[in-house]
């Protein structure tokens, strides 16, 4: 039987609808219960809220209810409401008291919430108090998570995905909220200490003066006015110094080299200055990484948040496996060893000049660090360790970089009482000693074996110790990595203890519907969870096309015929494309091959390509010019809102399977084969599919925008799988013919 997609010449509807709306409204069941157990005053005042005559529409030009806004902003409550706290009724008009209740700790509260007790599903769980909500683009998710937020979630943490973000949710949607209620809500931001000024560090690399280049000799006399007038000491509020500036570094701290209460500059640090405002803070804004750091590091002032939280609520939750298994592994880096190398030199010059040789230290370390990497011929690897021969010379490498380590280590030692920074470098040497001591000797039998797939046990992915140890080679550096092979168990004991409402939500967390997936990755029970539809007609405003007659992915000339399909399409459009694909490679091959058509056929597009410029200048002169075309990768399959004309075309080359040879994937994928299950269908389709609907998310922003997804990979099409795929993106109009495509800009064309 032919695929819909194949069925006809001209576009087609969503034939599916119906079974569409059947699986949303069973993926709903579980948040409807949440939702039909909501006390009737609070889901009434909601209703109220959300109204087009209500609090938000007065507040808000432009204002639209959104039944699907309304529908998960009760689910949130009744999450709140089922965490177990006592919470007062609302007192949204009295703006003299905070309507939220805080949580009063008992004492050892904090030491309930990192008990090694197992979780269970009442005390991670509570079945009502978690929430998973899929709300489609448009939805108005922000709106519907802050309002309940603000009324009845007592101290509550909002985690985001992306600094660029939570500064959009601290500058713009927080102050639009907390507005339109009228409550006097206390908001705090709370980012790594590397986003702010180090007063110690700014002092010591303006006292030693020498900077690469006289542009960041420029930007060190920026900072330094700067710091006399910033409140908060947050860099970002610094635009004429870019993010990338090699002098940031050299004037903010790191968790390795922080001094502590022990800086001279303590009283008056801006990290330890955010992180007071955040423990007096009713809201709390943060992102996945800084959460997922204190977890494991207890570094960043989340360990004092998160037990005093009622509620913690997840945005960009599709991040979240992704960063809690960066996190929740441990990683050695030849980077640490040359800055302690550089840190220990400057310090102890300053400190202890005369009792030791610094430098010659220094430099034995630095030398021994930038030979780990000379142990690869490679420009670029990710492999096992079990991957590599028993004499590879990494190993003998790495004993190097032990013995100058500890004879660095034993200096420091002998001299830490001589200055607090000496007792900080001292510490951190031993951290990496620590570290390093479980990398110095080969790969094990069963690391063997798991590399060349023979292990006759299967791995247990439950179990928090089971773990892969992998290296990834950069051009100048080598990264050592130990990766658990699933961060459920972890994050499921981090979230036992002291019950608290527990908020997922995205656009895209379920294939279908289907949120097992995801909640397996996270270990969250799928049952409280909901798929809220898009209030946008897709049927209308978009177009699905897959062109025909395409080689496979594999194929080597698949690249140059994706560019030979697309060519005529971007024709079509006029501009306004994004050209997103899997690879670098395919980004490089492609915006080659487009610099030259445009320029033999005169074309009035603009190129942008990533690595040009920063993603955010990038993506800023795309919606400038209004025509362009920008080819990215990843970094541009999400996180990125362009509306109206300046985006009508979004094509992506192939379906964003993961590379079966990266060392962590193929841990999984093999402990899932040992256990009898289907690594495609369990793990990789529906990741590929919730990275896809990123991507194919980039099209529709608005009620009015109007464009085609065109999906260069006829899988889609030709395989069983495909159905399931593009069942789980918005319900565009579909087709294979170019002609159906260039009709659908010719329309756009005239209605403007």
């Amino acid at each position: 039987m032919n695929s819909p997609l194949q069925s006809s010449s001209r576009a087609t509807p969503s034939d599916d609808a119906p079974a569409r709306d059947e699986r949303a409204a069973k993926s709903a069941a579980g948040g409807g219960a949440l939702v039909a157990s909501l006390s009737h005053k609070r889901s009434s005042e909601l209703a109220d809220i959300f109204a087009a005559d209500g609090l938000l529409a007065r507040q808000i030009d432009g204002y639209r209810p959104r039944a699907s806004q309304i529908e998960m902003s009760r689910a949130v409550a009744a999450a709140m409401e089922a965490s177990g706290r006592a919470m007062p009724e609302p007192a949204m008009f009295e703006a003299q008291k905070r309507p939220a209740r805080r949580l009063q700790q008992p004492a050892s509260a904090s030491a309930a919430a990192t008990d090694d007790a197992a979780p269970t599903d009442a005390n991670v769980d509570g079945g009502e108090n978690t929430l998973i909500v899929e709300a489609g683009t448009g939805t108005g998710k922000t709106y519907a998570y802050l309002v309940p937020a603000m009324l009845w979630g007592g101290k509550v943490i909002v985690s985001t995905g992306t600094k660029h973000l939570q500064d959009q949710l601290y500058q713009r949607d927080i102050p639009t909220v907390r507005d339109a209620l009228a409550v006097p809500v206390t908001v705090a931001m709370l980012k790594g200490r590397a986003n702010y000024l180090c007063h110690y560090y700014l002092q010591r690399t303006a006292d030693n003066g020498r900077l690469p280049s006289r542009q960041e000799t420029s930007y060190l006399q920026d900072i330094i006015r700067f710091a006399k007038i910033t409140r908060t000491g947050d860099k970002a509020e610094l635009a004429s110094v870019p993010e990338t500036a090699a002098v940031w570094p050299m004037v903010t701290s790191t968790r390795d080299n922080c001094l502590g209460q022990e800086c001279p500059h303590y009283k008056d640090c801006f990290v330890m200055q955010a992180r007071r405002e955040a423990q007096q803070a009713d809201i709390v804004v943060v992102n996945h990484h800084l959460f997922f750091a204190d977890i494991m590091l207890r570094d960043t002032g989340m360990a004092e948040l998160l037990p005093t939280a009622n509620t913690v609520i997840f945005d960009e939750a599709h991040q979240l496996p992704e960063t809690a298994t960066l996190f929740f592994g441990e990683t050695l880096s030849t980077t640490q060893f040359l800055e302690l190398a550089r840190d220990s030199v400057a310090e102890g010059l300053g400190h202890a000049r005369d009792a030791v040789d610094w430098v010659k230290l220094g430099a034995a370390l630095e030398r021994s660090a930038r030979d780990l990497r000379l142990a690869f011929k490679e420009d670029s690897v990710r492999l096992s360790i079990g991957q590599l021969p028993d004499d590879h010379p990494l190993f003998p490498a790495l004993e190097a970089v032990e013995t100058e380590l500890d004879a660095l280590a034993g200096a420091l030692a002998g001299q830490s009482e001589r200055a607090e920074s000496l007792g900080a470098l001292l510490r951190r040497a031993r951290e990496l000693q620590d570290v390093l001591a479980g990398w110095t000797t080969p790969p094990t039998a069963t690391e063997r074996d798991a590399a060349s797939g023979s292990a006759s046990q299967a791995s247990d992915a439950n179990d928090p110790n089971e773990k892969v140890r992998w290296i990834e080679v950069f051009s100048h550096t080598v990264q050592l990595h130990e990766t658990p092979l699933s961060v459920a168990p972890i994050f499921a004991k981090q979230r036992a203890g002291v019950p608290r409402a527990w908020v997922f939500t995205s656009a895209t967390l379920s294939v279908r519907g289907d949120f097992t997936h995801y909640a397996a990755q996270m270990g969250l029970n799928a049952r409280r969870s909901m798929t809220l539809p898009s209030p946008f007609d897709y049927g209308t405003q978009g177009l699905l096309y897959v062109p025909r007659n395409l080689p496979q992915p594999s194929s080597p000339m698949f690249t140059d015929a994706v560019f030979d399909a697309a060519l005529p399409a971007i024709e079509a459009s006029g501009g306004g494309v994004f050209m997103l694909c899997t690879t670098l490679r395919a980004v490089d091959r492609i915006a080659s091959k487009l610099r030259d058509i445009i320029e033999s056929r005169s074309w009035n597009m603009p190129l942008l390509v990533q690595g040009d410029a920063s993603r955010t200048e990038l993506l800023d002169r795309f919606r400038s010019y209004g025509n362009a075309i920008l080819v990215g990768s990843q970094s541009f399959w999400e996180g990125v809102d362009v509306r109206g004309d300046a985006l009508s075309l979004v094509i992506i080359d192939k379906l964003p399977f993961a590379p079966p040879d990266d060392p962590v994937l193929s841990a999984r994928l093999d402990a899932l084969t040992k256990k009898g299950l289907s690594p495609f269908a369990v793990h990789q389709l529906p990741q590929a599919v919730i990275t896809l609907k990123q991507g194919a998310g980039r099209l529709i922003r608005s009620e009015t925008d109007r464009g085609v997804l065109m999906i260069c990979d006829t899988r889609l099409v030709d395989k069983p799988y495909g159905r399931r795929i593009w069942q789980s993106l918005p319900p565009f109009k579909r087709t294979r013919e170019l002609d159906v495509v260039r009709e659908f800009f010719e329309e756009n064309a005239q209605a403007q």
